[in-house]
């Protein structure tokens, strides 16, 4: 089985080669991993940095200009070969060695859908922004209501589906609400859906993290967009 691991980045020199070397460990014998990154377009040393460590990923796709998460996204989905795919940042907040709870219940249980929540006993989880987790379980809430589910961490990194349970050319959005766009499609695609307890290291916006709350309200749209209109 083949795992295409999509890492969008923006800005992340400090982090990109470690969490690289951390995804790369997560091979095994019975999953092998295409690694694609796609840059963003970085104004820092990220692309110079990963010009010298190929042998840490399968393929490199850098965009011209900065066109957000979803853009990148979109990309890396087009020549992503895997039987599933999975979503991963290019920062130290998620840790790939959560990999392998993933991978179990897709070799197991046949999963088509698979969320890393923060909310089901992690080992550990830094202690992030109110509001943040405030906005998440609202925008968990409503998707759960709308689709029936019963996630507990939808805006989870985490997040890996069968490829087949999207069509790409159906995805339109370039924001950070392309994640509820692409959890929608695979949810309406499928029907064996699984959470796995994942560890998170959350970074403070002078840390470099980019998510705000303004972006909520896109996000909630587009749950009912998909869902109902």
């Amino acid at each position: 089985m083949k795992i295409s691991i999509l890492i969008p980045l923006y800005n992340e020199e400090d982090t990109v080669i470690e969490i690289l070397e951390k995804v790369n460990k997560q091979n095994n014998e019975t999953i092998s991993l295409e690694i694609i990154v796609i840059d963003d377009g970085s104004t820092d040393g990220s692309a110079e940095l990963l010009s010298k460590n190929v042998q840490l990923y399968n393929h490199f796709i850098k965009l011209k200009k900065n066109s957000g998460k979803g853009a990148a996204i979109k990309e890396g989905l087009k020549i992503a070969t895997g039987d599933y795919i999975l979503f991963q940042d290019a920062d130290l907040e998620y840790d790939p060695n959560d990999y392998s709870k993933i991978f179990y219940v897709i070799e197991n249980f046949n999963a088509e859908v698979i969320i890393g929540s923060r909310n089901l006993s992690p080992d550990y989880i830094r202690v992030y922004n109110f509001f943040h987790k405030l906005g998440n379980k609202v925008i968990t809430g409503i998707f759960n209501l709308l689709n029936n589910t019963t996630f507990t961490d939808i805006y989870s990194c985490y997040l890996c589906i069968k490829k087949e349970s999207v069509d790409i050319n159906k995805i339109k959005s370039k924001g950070w609400e392309q994640h509820a766009e692409i959890l929608s499609l695979a949810i309406q695609n499928s029907t064996i859906h699984y959470e796995v307890p994942i560890s998170y290291s959350g970074r403070t916006f002078a840390e470099g993290k980019k998510i705000k709350g303004r972006h909520v309200f896109k996000v909630i749209y587009m749950i009912f967009k998909k869902r109902i209109f």
